[in-house]
């Protein structure tokens, strides 16, 4: 195959940033939601915990292959995950 748009080096870094991001910023409205009423009653606690899990075996996945968009977007999530299982247990009723 010949070198296309999508085989160089710098595109496939900006959509693997871009997949990374968009990945971990999607429980960020629920976040949000959650710390403006206050409820997250609805939220599964064992689903995050799974998530968590799966996340940070990709973290650990990125530091073994040294991908810094890996680390850096997985470590993102692991604490917006974190956050939203502590919001959810913060806000248990």
């Amino acid at each position: 195959m010949q070198d296309g748009f999508f085989q160089s080096e710098n595109v496939i870094l900006i959509i693997g940033i871009a997949a990374g991001v968009l990945t971990a910023a999607s429980m960020l409205p629920q976040v949000f939601k959650t710390l403006k009423t206050k409820e997250a009653e609805h939220v599964s606690p064992l689903m995050l915990i799974i998530l968590i899990c799966g996340v940070s075996l990709w973290f650990l996945y990125g530091i073994l292959k040294t991908d810094l968009p890996i680390i850096l977007t997985n470590g993102f999530s692991i604490l917006i995950n974190f956050t939203m299982l502590f919001l959810r247990w913060r806000y248990r009723k």
